[in-house]
């Protein structure tokens, strides 16, 4: 293993990416039951669903860990899942099989896109400020998922508040109390630098929630979305549901969805991937110092072919666009730094599919405080953001692109705000000669989507 994933190299060691490679899945295990509800609304079945996204989770996660022997971890995209349910299948009325299909052209596009260098020559020519910006933004961002999560960040008059713990304090109250504590758990060890502190802060605060549920503090109410903290089982091996979705991609009717509609579907789950892709992979790499000294990720090309082959493979399961993780950072921050991190993760999904009953039992208020800290951890990139006078010009997109993410929801809309600034500000200020020429290309092309979709 330390020939293959050139751990001494990295100044790694196995236990450490297995640790970070388990802390990653442990992050992320909660799409394994938020995919399944979310295209269920869309007709189809929830536990063919659970087994395509483990499966296609496995398969992208594998490739990443193989050909670009990188810490990062792909499985169905948030945001994605929903364009696709809620909007193509329920609000335009595609059939979710032509929606599938639409996302199966995507990946095929991405991955004539990857080999030919499209993608990176993207990601080369976004500037380094920018870069870490995303990191900063995504920081932010994964920090305000990690809020509502836990159910601290609720809605509000004001579009969003705290929590008022004393209200249904057997559920909500006490869920988002355990988050808290959870966070200063996780924070203690991350300061006295225990090996795997987020991990330990994980299955602590499922403990403890396991310890309120049996003295009273917590009352499951399934009704209103509290389960019971204990696993309902072990082992379910029953995968004859996936025969519901898999290969249902290819049973469309085209003309029946419309053909203007459908390229314009399949453009928007391009553009989005794309940019969520890169903004990803940007921010993670920034914060695990594997950028080089011209801000450039040395194996990108087989990263985002790896991103191109989980989608489609995703499609043919029966799952919505599969992506590289923002959640990758949890493991990068417990010391992730090759692919045996990815590895490990991967395995944990394919496992998935055999105790997805323990696997989807682990409660959003347990992982919640791990995305809360790493949110900071990525935050740190702010400190190499010079905010002086003379390159204002590179700070305030910097800015624009930080602000933007937690408060559009969307990485990939930071990253359009980020350069369509950028240029702007450049070109109107005498400096057009320091913007790269695809980064003019890219503005347009943000304009037009914002004009067009």
């Amino acid at each position: 293993m330390d020939k293959f994933f050139r751990l001494k190299e990295n100044n790694t060691t196995v236990k450490t990416e297995i640790a970070a490679g388990v802390t990653t899945f442990m992050t992320m295990a909660y799409i394994l039951a938020v995919n399944p509800s979310i295209l269920g609304d869309a007709g189809m079945d929830p536990t063919a669903v659970l087994i395509a996204t483990a499966l296609a989770s496995f398969i992208g996660t594998l490739c990443m860990a193989v050909f670009a022997n990188l810490p990062f971890a792909l499985s169905a995209g948030m945001g994605l899942n929903a364009y696709l349910a809620y909007t193509v299948v329920l609000g335009q009325g595609i059939p979710w099989q032509t929606a599938l299909f639409a996302v199966f052209i995507e990946g095929i596009i991405f991955i004539v896109l990857s080999a030919t260098n499209v993608r990176e020559a993207i990601f080369n020519a976004i500037p380094l400020p920018l870069k870490r910006a995303v990191s900063v933004g995504i920081g932010l961002f994964i920090a305000f998922i990690g809020l509502q999560n836990a159910g601290l960040a609720i809605d509000a008059s004001t579009l969003v508040t705290i929590t008022n713990f004393t209200d249904n304090f057997s559920t909500a109250g006490i869920c988002a109390l355990l988050a808290v504590v959870g966070l200063f758990i996780m924070a203690i060890l991350y300061i006295k630098n225990v090996p795997g502190s987020i991990l330990i802060g994980i299955i602590i605060t499922w403990l403890l929630g396991m310890v309120c549920q049996i003295i009273g503090l917590y009352t499951p109410d399934p009704e209103t979305g509290f389960y019971s903290l204990f696993p309902s089982g072990f082992v379910s091996a029953d995968f004859s549901s996936l025969g519901e979705t898999f290969g249902a991609c290819f049973s469309v009717d085209i003309e029946a969805a419309g053909l203007i509609n459908f390229i314009v579907v399949v453009f928007s789950f391009l553009f989005v991937d794309l940019f969520d892709t890169l903004g990803t992979l940007i921010g993670v790499s920034t914060k695990a110092g594997m950028l080089d000294e011209q801000g450039r990720l040395p194996r990108i090309k087989p990263a985002l072919m790896s991103d191109a082959i989980a989608t489609t493979a995703g499609a043919v399961l029966g799952t919505s666009t599969t992506t590289t993780f923002v959640e990758s950072s949890a493991g990068v921050a417990a010391g992730g730094r090759t692919g045996l991190t990815a590895l490990t993760t991967g395995v944990l999904f394919l496992l998935a599919t055999l105790f997805s009953p323990i696997f989807t039992s682990i409660p959003a208020f347990a992982t919640a405080p791990a995305l809360m800290l790493v949110g900071f951890l990525m935050f740190e990139s702010i400190a190499e953001l010079k905010f002086r006078a003379d390159n204002l010009t590179e700070t305030i997109p910097a800015y624009l692109c930080i602000l933007a993410m937690p408060m559009f929801y969307s990485i990939s809309e930071g990253i359009c705000l980020g350069v369509v600034s950028y240029v702007v500000l450049n070109a109107a200020t005498g400096k057009a000669k320091n913007v790269a020429p695809l980064m003019y290309v890219l503005a347009v092309l943000f304009v037009l989507k914002y004009i067009f979709l």
